[in-house]
């Protein structure tokens, strides 16, 4: 393996992998230029950070909730201290553009790390129940988090707060696509002080150690963030040793628009919060879904503000977006705009090729489809990339029914100028979580999905509930 390739974290110490000599290209998406080399481990480290894991977990179980605080507080300041270097890992690596990166991705970090230390500190851990029980929450043991590229810390962060403040000792896998801001994570952990062991983290991909990782004997819990087709295998994998597996995978957004939504601004903000991180978001509302009589008004408005859409180098600052991950996620895009078009759909913006104005990086043309129905492909799959479909119904049952049509469940919005119509359609929606006209979403919230988006659900205080195991013990008190 090269001298240069980047090393995992194993027991506190960085280490090559012990036997394989196989390093992957991770590629800035802007330049087609390599962004850096990872040595890929193989199923002996996977051991090997297992063991390490396995050997930490009962002295860090038995530290105390204040001193498990304590070091993930100062994980939160060194990654402070650090954080214009991970604005630009992420920016680099994935590409997104340094507006995005600085205020939302890297940011995402602390947030939840933040969100960790509050919940815990909330959390009841112990209550009586029944005559003589008490009820208490330990950690589980050994997890393995496996994280994705697109939002690479957002993710990370999330699954790791939980971890470490529960007693948990965890083994990481983040993509190979986006192995910088995660490098850097783990140089923010080993700054901090943890105790060697606690966290371990292996590079690699998931043909090569998924399945080790997610089978371990040895290993409790698996978290897993990524494509539903990904998660099946996880959950397969995971099934041999009945180890609890939480999910978080894809997904095909509705956002219903009814003609008394202000159409101008219900579909400028959804135009572009499909269109955020270029479309690469699980959540995104994909799918717009808007009442007839006023579908040809909001399809005018949707390409007026795709069309003013600008791509630009994801190192500058500015309101851009930056180019999708890969080749692969190009070319995927690519196809599905061309099955779009092959089934009927009418391009109103974009359309297939490279964005113009650029000659090399994976700049996707921002798309909207019009005419299109629920039956279509570009309508079902999960695209990932800068492509609105727009769908329209008749009614509020028509809209629901469009809506909840979709093997997904992760997210869904609702706009409409009657708030009473609003919260009753968001109540009938078949998602983790529903936004009603352009309502964010708290770090203390849970997110997570229904149907084949996953399950489980993380941020906040129901994200240190995947980590704990619920415990009974009867007699404790006298009779």
């Amino acid at each position: 393996m090269s001298e240069h390739a980047l090393k995992s974290y194993i027991s506190g110490r960085w280490v090559a992998p012990l036997t394989s000599v196989a390093t992957f290209e991770a590629i800035n998406p802007a330049t087609e230029e390599r962004a850096a080399l990872v040595g890929l481990c193989g199923a002996d480290d996977v051991d090997a950070a297992v063991a390490a894991a396995r050997a930490a977990f009962p002295t860090y179980a038995a530290l105390s909730l204040d001193e498990r605080i304590a070091l993930v507080e100062r994980l939160i300041a060194v990654f402070e201290r650090r954080y214009p270097e991970m604005v630009a890992a992420i920016s680099t690596e994935m590409g997104a553009p340094y507006d995005l990166s600085f205020n939302s991705q890297a940011g995402c970090g602390q947030g939840h790390l933040g969100e960790a230390v509050r919940a815990a500190r909330a959390m009841e851990w112990g209550r009586p129940i029944g005559t003589t029980g008490r009820l208490v929450h330990e950690p589980i043991g050994v997890c393995v988090l496996i994280t994705p590229w697109n939002w690479p810390i957002n993710q990370l962060a999330a699954k790791i707060g939980p971890a470490l403040v529960t007693g948990c000792t965890v083994v990481l896998k983040p993509s190979e696509l986006a192995p910088l801001s995660a490098q850097l994570f783990a140089e923010f952990i080993d700054e901090a002080g943890f105790p060697a062991g606690v966290f371990n983290m292996v590079h690699g991909t998931g043909p090569t150690i998924g399945d080790a990782l997610t089978s371990h004997p040895q290993v409790d819990m698996v978290s897993f963030t990524g494509s539903t087709r990904a998660g099946i295998q996880v959950a397969k994998s995971a099934a041999d040793t009945v180890k609890r597996v939480s999910q978080e995978l894809g997904g095909k957004s509705a956002n219903i628009v009814f003609a008394d939504a202000g159409i101008d601004t219900a579909v400028t903000r959804g135009v572009q919060h499909c269109f955020r991180n270029t479309g690469q978001s699980c959540n995104a509302p994909t799918r717009m879904l808007v009442e007839a009589s006023a579908y040809d008004e909001a399809v005018a408005v949707a390409a007026r503000v795709a069309a003013e859409v600008t791509l630009g180098d994801p190192a500058e600052k500015g309101p851009h977006i930056g180019p999708v991950v890969s080749k692969v996620q190009y070319d995927k895009i690519q196809h599905l705009i061309e099955v779009g078009i092959d089934e009927g759909a009418k391009v109103v913006v974009g359309g297939p090729g490279r964005a113009e104005g650029f000659n090399r990086g994976y700049y996707v043309r921002p798309t909207i489809f019009a005419g299109v129905n629920n039956t279509m492909t570009i309508a079902r799959e999960e695209i990932f990339g800068p492509v609105l479909v727009m769908i329209p119904f008749t009614d509020e049952a028509d809209a629901i029914a469009i809506a909840n049509d979709t093997p997904y469940g992760l997210a869904g919005y609702v706009q409409s100028g009657d708030l009473d119509r609003a919260r009753r359609v968001a109540g009938q929606v078949r998602a983790g979580s529903v936004h009603i006209n352009g309502a964010g979403q708290d770090y203390c919230s849970p997110f997570g999905g229904y149907k084949q988006s996953g399950n489980g659900r993380e941020w906040g205080e129901f994200g240190l509930h995947d980590f704990l195991e619920t415990k009974v013990v009867n007699g404790f008190y006298p009779a």
